[in-house]
């Protein structure tokens, strides 16, 4: 009998083979795949976000731990229905105007879908007139926004007013983040909130959500 640690430790060490390994065994054992994937793969992915919140994991850990996670949830997507769909909400993210940084963006990402979010990504370099225009086509709950330079931080100011001008700024909660980027930045421009990590920003958007 195949335990939930497993599915953990799998997904805590980054190894795919053994997670998609582990999650065959659960499903052949009779295991409830929102079980394994709450009691295995989630779990396991929170872990690793406290760990890196502290400095014991790094990016490159992070993102093979998301990865391997992926893998698992993968294989029992197909057997969720109606309701048991795995999605708290939809995350839209992009690097802002002017920046073509996408290494954070892309962790946020990885994390987030990990922890059940569906997610979009729009890449680097975006303009506020994309943004919205994104918005308004995919209807997310959650905006992510990016900047990893002090030269393009303004642009996230630009984006959010972009967003009240075409009439959709109550329809989305906007996040930021990006190594220059603050909480006192964040409540200046007018943004639901801040997140210095891909972990924190998992934690961010829950709260955002009431989940």
């Amino acid at each position: 009998m195949i335990t939930y640690e497993q599915l953990n430790e799998g997904v805590i060490k980054g190894n795919a083979k053994l997670v998609v390994e582990a999650t065959k065994a659960a499903l052949a054992s009779g295991a409830e795949p929102l079980e394994i994937i709450n009691r295995g793969l989630v779990a396991g992915i929170t872990i690793v976000g406290q760990r890196f919140r502290a400095c014991e994991m790094y990016i490159p850990e992070v993102l093979m731990s998301a990865k391997a996670m992926a893998a698992g949830v993968d294989l029992v997507k197909p057997l969720l229905t109606g309701k048991e769909v795995l999605s708290k909400g939809k995350l839209l993210i992009g690097t802002v105007k002017g920046d073509l940084h996408d290494i954070g963006k892309n962790l946020v990402g990885l994390m987030m879908e990990s922890s059940g979010y569906e997610v979009v990504s729009l890449g680097v370099d975006i303009s506020p007139e994309k943004f919205a225009e994104a918005v308004r086509e995919h209807k997310p709950q959650l905006l992510g926004l990016s900047a990893l330079l002090t030269t393009t931080m303004l642009a996230m100011k630009d984006t959010i007013e972009g967003l009240k001008e075409a009439g959709l700024r109550d329809s989305v909660k906007v996040m930021i983040g990006g190594a220059p980027v603050t909480a006192d930045f964040a409540t200046e421009i007018g943004a639901d909130g801040y997140a210095p990590d891909a972990a924190s920003a998992t934690e961010l958007a829950g709260k955002l959500l009431g989940k």
